[in-house]
């Protein structure tokens, strides 16, 4: 589910940070980590709880003093987990959300996206597709220089997102 979790991941980081510095590219990666490692598991994820983006990010934290650049970089990894959390519904298998605090983990307890049927996952990833035209449109990406920089270093034009802030 690459669009479901892309468009997600990037309209929540508009409404939330509107942060034109962090690198979106690293957001949708972490957003998309989980969907990863899980395709090659036939068990939930390890990555489908809490500890992981929160280590991780306390990892990035302690390597990254005085490293400002690699920082914000990094950090948009375990932000774009957490978002992959919040519209998985993984919070519904607490066992397996809450681990290693939580009951036993490895009993290969479904993700609520492995629980779906096939109709309900297209579904989310027509409304995922929506949702990366809507940002898009919010980020103004229709114009070259906007869409260059995007993809050139995951950032967005202050213009707009300060513009998008009034609104």
């Amino acid at each position: 589910m690459v669009l479901w979790f892309t468009g997600t991941a990037m309209i929540a980081m508009w409404f939330t940070f509107r942060d034109p510095a962090i690198d979106h590219r690293f957001v949708i990666v972490g957003a998309l980590i989980p969907e990863v490692v899980s395709a090659f598991s036939a068990q939930a994820s390890f990555t489908h709880n809490l500890f992981i983006p929160i280590v991780l990010m306390g990892v990035l934290m302690l390597l990254t003093i005085g490293r400002r650049q690699i920082r914000r970089k990094g950090i948009a990894i375990p932000i774009g987990m957490f978002w992959h959390l919040i519209f998985d519904g993984a919070w519904a298998n607490a066992s397996l959300f809450w681990w290693p605090l939580g009951s036993v983990f490895g009993k290969g307890t479904p993700v609520a996206v492995g629980e779906r049927s096939f109709g309900i996952m297209l579904l989310l990833e027509l409304l995922g597709l929506f949702l990366c035209g809507w940002f898009w449109l919010l980020a103004g990406l229709n114009d070259r220089d906007r869409r260059q920089r995007f993809l050139r270093a995951g950032r967005l034009d202050r213009d707009v997102t300060e513009r998008g802030s009034e609104d």
